[in-house]
């Protein structure tokens, strides 16, 4: 009983996948300056970061916005 989200562009992306690219995308130093947030910026790890974000709501919005932004407007381009 799958519910479909037209309007939900993460439906379906899973938060590993999300970080995946963005850090194949930016780096952790350049995603640790765009989003400020210790997982980031001291000793960074997928693993420790993936459980910082599903625990912890805004820091988890962030990085789903700035995966947005880089998915529609480019990596160079998102702020």
């Amino acid at each position: 009983m799958s519910q479909e989200q037209p309007n939900n562009p993460l439906h379906g992306v899973k938060l590993a996948d999300i970080l995946d690219y963005l850090v194949a995308t930016y780096g952790w130093e350049e995603l640790g300056r765009k989003i400020n947030i210790r997982c980031f910026n001291i000793d960074p790890t997928i693993k420790s970061s993936l459980s910082f974000l599903r625990r912890t709501t805004w820091a988890r919005e962030k990085v789903e916005r700035l995966y947005l932004k880089s998915i529609r407007n480019g990596p160079g381009r998102a702020q």
